[in-house]
């Protein structure tokens, strides 16, 4: 019988991106009050800021392994300072919702490449 496990480096990879994910879930939370406060006519807030704040340690935390998911970050933290707080609502929610999507794949990949085979012996009845 054999039994699937991942590797050093994939175990690494999964631990990075487990990290990531907390970080978007996070990010998630902030943008959905920041919607919350913008349909109700309060205004954006303190929530750009915010948003750049937790999102540039995840771009950090991301561009060693995964350049392609921190350039996803990147565009985030941009589109959080660009155009009218209902335009930006919606471009962070698309980019939040891009990112969890691009980490889940990352973490699917990853099993698959790092995938190790190990052998487990059979257990054999006893003999009476």
């Amino acid at each position: 019988m054999s039994a699937t496990k991942v590797d050093g480096a994939g175990a690494a990879k999964l631990r990075t991106l487990d990290e990531a994910l907390l970080s978007v879930q996070a990010l998630h939370g902030m943008v959905e009050r920041m919607a919350l406060d913008v349909k109700a006519h309060r205004g954006a807030g303190v929530f750009p800021q915010q948003i750049r704040r937790t999102a540039t340690p995840l771009h950090g935390l991301l561009k060693g392994q995964f350049g392609l998911i921190a350039d996803q970050v990147s565009k985030l933290i941009l589109d959080s300072g660009r155009g009218s707080e209902m335009q930006r609502v919606r471009l962070l929610r698309d980019g939040v919702a891009q990112l969890r999507t691009a980490l889940e794949q990352a973490t699917d990949r990853v099993k698959i490449q790092h995938r190790a085979t190990m052998e487990i012996p059979a257990q054999n009845p006893p003999v009476l």
